[in-house]
C-alpha cells in the first residue's frame, strides 16, 4: 500500500504539470454536455426547412403547403421549379422537397392516385432528413383523407361510415419507458457516456505511453516495487475517480434537473458508470501494452473508441448489421452499458433484469493481465520508439 500511494502522488504530481489531463477529461465533457444537451434541449429538431415546387397552385395544394408549414417541424420553402429546389437540397440548406403535380386536386376529386415526388437529403444529418420525410408523408396522408373526407360527404355518406372507409384500423400505440418519444432521451444520454469512454481510452492510453516517450517507466518501476500492477493500478487511480465523478454528475444532472426518465436506481447506475469507466481503462491500458508506442496507442485508442458509437446499438440495431460484424459488438464496453442502461433506467428491471451485463464488464478488467508481461518489459527495458 505505501508503494501504491507513491504511485498515486506520483501521479498527481505529474497531472498537475499537464493541463492536458484536466482539458481532455473535464473540459471535454463539460463542452460535449452544453453543446448536445443545447442541439436536442427540445427533445426532436424543428422548423427544418421543406421545401414546395406547387405545380398546380390549386386550393387543394396550397391547403398541403399550409398544412405542411404548421407541422412543429416543418417549415415550409416554396420553389417555382424543380431545378431551384435540387440546387438547395444539393447545398444542404432544405432537407427535402416535395413536388405537387400539375392536375393534383382533379385527380384527387377523382380518385386517380396522383403521384407526388419526394426528395430527402440524408447525407448531411440523417436525423433531419428522415424527420422531413416523416412529415411530408404524414401530410401527404392527411390531405388525401380530408379530400375524400368531403367527396363522400357529398355524396351522402354518414361520418362513421366515412371514417371507417378512410380509416379502417385505429392504431393506439403506447411507448415504453419513452413516453414523449423524445429523441435526446435515450441519444443524449448515450452518446455523452460515448463521449466519456472516448475520454477514458485515450488519457489512459496517454498517460500509460507517456512513460515511455519521457523516457520515465524505470522511476515508475522503483516507486512501486517493480510491480507492474502496482505501477498500473497506482498511476489509474487518480483519473478512475476524475472519470467516475463525471459520470456520476452527468447522471445526476439529467435524472435531475433535465428530467430525464429514471425508472430505476441512480445507485446502480453509479456502480455501472464505476465499472464502465475501468473497463474502458483496461482496454487503454492493453492497447498499449501491445504497442508499447504513445502515438500508435493512442491512434488505435481514437479508431476503437470511435466505432463503440457504431457497435452500441442505440443508434442502428446490431440485429441490422451484416452477420460478420454483429458478434465485433461484444468487444465494445459501450454495448453492454447500453442494455443495462435499457433494462434499468428505461424499463425498471433491477439488478435481476441487467446483472450478466454487468458480469460482461467486469471480464473487460481482465484485459491488461494478458499485457502485463510485455508491459513490465517495455517498462523496465525502453527499447521502443518513443516517437
Amino acid at each position: 500500500m505505501n508503494q501504491w500511494f507513491q504511485v498515486v502522488r506520483r501521479e498527481l504530481h505529474i497531472m498537475r504539470g499537464r493541463p492536458i489531463y484536466l482539458l481532455g477529461s473535464v473540459g471535454v465533457m463539460v463542452a460535449s454536455a452544453l453543446f448536445f444537451l443545447t442541439f436536442m434541449g427540445e427533445g426532436l429538431p424543428e422548423k427544418l426547412r421543406i421545401g414546395v415546387v406547387d405545380l398546380d397552385q390549386s386550393s387543394t395544394s396550397r391547403n398541403f403547403r399550409q398544412q405542411l408549414d404548421a407541422t412543429q417541424m416543418g417549415s415550409v420553402v416554396e420553389f417555382e421549379s424543380v431545378s431551384a429546389a435540387s440546387r438547395e437540397l444539393e447545398t444542404g440548406r432544405i432537407y427535402g422537397y416535395v413536388i405537387v403535380p400539375r392536375h393534383f386536386d382533379e385527380d384527387v376529386q377523382s380518385f386517380r392516385a396522383p403521384k407526388m415526388q419526394v426528395y430527402v437529403n440524408t447525407m448531411y444529418p440523417v436525423i433531419g432528413g428522415a424527420l422531413a420525410y416523416r412529415d411530408i408523408l404524414f401530410m401527404v396522408n392527411l390531405t388525401n383523407g380530408a379530400v375524400q373526407r368531403e367527396v363522400l360527404r357529398a355524396k351522402g355518406m354518414s361520418d362513421h361510415d366515412i371514417m371507417a372507409r378512410i380509416q379502417p384500423l385505429v392504431i393506439d400505440a403506447h411507448t415504453v419507458g419513452n413516453g414523449p418519444a423524445n429523441y435526446s432521451y435515450y441519444l443524449v444520454n448515450m452518446i455523452l457516456m460515448g463521449v466519456l469512454a472516448m475520454c477514458v481510452t485515450l488519457i489512459t492510453a496517454y498517460t500509460v505511453g507517456a512513460e515511455l516517450k519521457y523516457a520515465t517507466s524505470r522511476e515508475l518501476l522503483d516507486r512501486s516495487g517493480d510491480s507492474i500492477v502496482t505501477a498500473i493500478l497506482g498511476k489509474m487511480a487518480p483519473h478512475t475517480l476524475i472519470f467516475c465523478v463525471l459520470g456520476v454528475a452527468l447522471q445526476l444532472f439529467l435524472y435531475g434537473p433535465m428530467h430525464y426518465p429514471m425508472n430505476g436506481s441512480i445507485g446502480w447506475m453509479a456502480l455501472a458508470t464505476l465499472v464502465f469507466v475501468m473497463a474502458y481503462e483496461a482496454v487503454g491500458v492493453f492497447i498499449v501494452s501491445m504497442v508499447p508506442t504513445l502515438r500508435l496507442g493512442v491512434c488505435i485508442s481514437a479508431l476503437y473508441s470511435v466505432l463503440g458509437f457504431s457497435f452500441a446499438g442505440f443508434t442502428l440495431p446490431v440485429s441490422s448489421l451484416p452477420a460478420a460484424l454483429q458478434g465485433m459488438s461484444a468487444i465494445f464496453p459501450l454495448r453492454f452499458y447500453y442494455q443495462l442502461y435499457v433494462r434499468e433506467v428505461l424499463y425498471g428491471t433491477g439488478f435481476a433484469g441487467w446483472w450478466p451485463f454487468l458480469v460482461y464488464l467486469l471480464l473487460f478488467l481482465l484485459l491488461p493481465l494478458a499485457g502485463a508481461r510485455r508491459l513490465h518489459h517495455a517498462y523496465s527495458y525502453q527499447n521502443y520508439p518513443r516517437n
